[in-house]
Parts: C-alpha cells; structure tokens; sequence
C-alpha cells in the first residue's frame, strides 16, 4: 500500500495523522516516539531477516496457530527480541491458508478499535505496522508485563477448566459453554459481579462482530496489584467470517451449558436479545443491569461505520465487514426472524 498517503492514525484510526498519534504513542509506546515503518523487509523478500523470524518464532511461548513474533522497544525503535530477552510486543504478520489472507492485519485491528472505542471494552493496546515494503502487520502490546519487566500472574479459561490437549483432546479449547466460562469467573474471581459484566460485554460483542474464534485460550484472567484476579484486556477479536464459513461461537455448546434456545433462536438458527438476557441471568449479571449492558450492542452505532471506512480493510473487505455487523445486528434485535 502507499504509505505516503496515510490520512488516518495507524493506531487509534484519529483522521489527520500520517503516522502513528500523540494518544496513541502514548498509549502504546510510553510516549515515545515510534516510526510506523519496521526496519525490516518482509521475510519472503530476504533470506537473513526469514532466518531472524524462525529463530524468533522458536522462543515465543505464546499459544495459536498465527505466526506470532516477539519485539521489544529500543530507545525509539522496535526490533525482534534476542535470546534471553523479555519481549513486550507481540507482532502479527500476514498469515496462511485463509481467505483474504492479507486483510488479517487490518481486520484484527479493526475489530480491537472498535471494541474499545465504540463498546468501552478493556482491550491491549494495538496498531498496524508496517515492513520497508509496505506489507501490513498488526502489533499489540503485552499487558502481561509489568514496567519492570516482571510478569503478571495470567491464567487463561483452559487452564482453569483444567482442559489440555493430553486430557481432552486436540479439541480441548473448545469443548466448553460460554456459560461455564461465566461459573469458573464467579469461582476465581473475588470481584466476580463486576467482572462477569465486562465478560458478558465482550461475549455479546464476539457474536456481534462474527468472531467465530473466542475460545478457551482467548479468555484469561490477570493478577492485579493488589494480588487478586481480574478479567485480563480483550485479545485476539477478528471478524472470523470475512475469513472462512464458521459459526456463531467458538465453544461447541455455544452460549449455554444445556439446549436452551429462545423460539427465535430455534427458527433463525442465530441467537436474538431473548437468549442473551438467559444467558445474562445464567451468569449471575444483576438483572437490573442486563438492559444498560444491552443497549449499546442493540442501537446501530455511526462509529462503527465511521471506524470500517477509516480502517485498513480494502473497499470489498469493508463492505463485507459493515453487512455482517448489520446482519448479526438484526438477528439480535430480531428484524426479519
């Protein structure tokens, strides 16, 4: 792409920026000043920088089938961590074998902004990134990483339902309810009534904006300061169905732990308002509050266009993306069911 015509922030999407924004480098990059450019070609175009990602990528103990790699900030610029490093980003080049593959980048970030802009939902700090070669990729920040480079104490949902590969199979991440992820929150959590909405927020919002990829491992729980655990920032939202034909959820139970499904439900095949007030009740949100939760995801919100137009997606990509949202949109308020 031609990066000299950038009109929007690669980070937080602000219009009338052509590099990275003063909010998000200091969101992202402790204020400092960080060049959207990598200083690096894309590993397809040179041999020794190929060789530097595979001897990355065999350090990087982070789970998932996306190439991930590891960076750290030096002074102003980013570079892949060495051995014996800590790496504090997580960079995510183009992937393989999906459909749109070089839209990934984009649509990943996409879908992180608007989570956080437009819904509030608490997610790890991210940008588009950029190779010599103008090839896309996406960063994100660790928030597992404390200033001082310790990590934070972090369990994600597998781990707490006690699911592996040895035990359950090579399904394991996704033999499960998302009303079952709600009882082990209540279960761990000491401050579960406060968190179990912020969960609830972000089930709605993965159905809402067709990720078909939210399972186990892409739920955790951190440590705070104060030593107890508390709902980790959102990670890994991508709208899974610009990519390939999958379902709803992620889990194979879907939302509830039994058959439960409301009449509309039964006749749409997608879940309406009526199963995610179930589901709300189910997991102990406080039914006053289930209306205020709702709301947002229910009224159709002009940022979401306003954040698709201005994003990274190319123009088929973007239509695609806003007639999903409609759709799934529909499906919970109910229109043509």
């Amino acid at each position: 792409m031609n990066l000299h015509e950038l009109k929007y922030c690669p980070g937080t999407l602000s219009e009338g920026y052509n590099t990275y924004s003063p909010n998000c480098l200091r969101n992202l990059f402790n204020g400092k000043k960080v060049s959207h450019m990598l200083p690096y070609e894309t590993p397809q175009q040179n041999k020794e920088v190929a060789e530097l990602f595979m001897e990355n990528r065999k350090r990087i103990s982070i789970s998932g089938v996306q190439e991930k790699l590891s960076f750290i900030l030096e002074k102003n610029q980013l570079r892949l961590t060495k051995e014996g490093e800590h790496g504090t980003y997580i960079l995510k080049p183009i992937p393989r074998d999906l459909r749109k593959v070089d839209q990934v980048p984009a649509n990943e970030h996409l879908t992180m902004q608007i989570a956080k802009q437009v819904y509030g939902i608490n997610t790890a700090e991210n940008a588009m990134i950029f190779f010599k070669t103008g090839t896309p990729a996406y960063i994100t920040k660790r928030f597992d990483v404390k200033p001082d480079g310790a990590k934070c104490g972090k369990e994600d949902v597998a781990s707490l339902a006690g699911k592996t590969k040895d035990n359950t199979g090579s399904n394991f991440k996704y033999e499960y309810s998302y009303e079952e992820v709600g009882y082990l929150i209540q279960k761990f959590v000491p401050a579960w009534r406060i968190e179990i909405e912020k969960y609830f927020s972000l089930v709605l919002f993965n159905f809402l904006f067709s990720n078909g990829d939210a399972h186990l491992k892409n739920f955790s729980l951190m440590e705070s300061s104060k030593g107890d655990y508390l709902l980790s920032p959102a990670y890994d939202l991508v709208n899974t169905r610009l990519h390939m034909d999958d379902t709803d959820f992620a889990l194979d139970k879907g939302l509830f732990a039994d058959d439960f499904k409301s009449e509309k439900y039964k006749k749409s095949k997608h879940p309406s308002k009526a199963d995610f007030i179930k589901f709300a009740k189910r997991i102990g949100v406080t039914e006053s509050r289930i209306e205020k939760l709702l709301q947002p995801f229910l009224e159709k919100q002009g940022m979401v266009e306003i954040l698709v137009n201005r994003s990274f997606l190319n123009v088929v990509s973007k239509r695609g993306y806003l007639l999903m949202y409609n759709a799934k949109r529909n499906y919970l308020i109910g229109i043509g069911v």
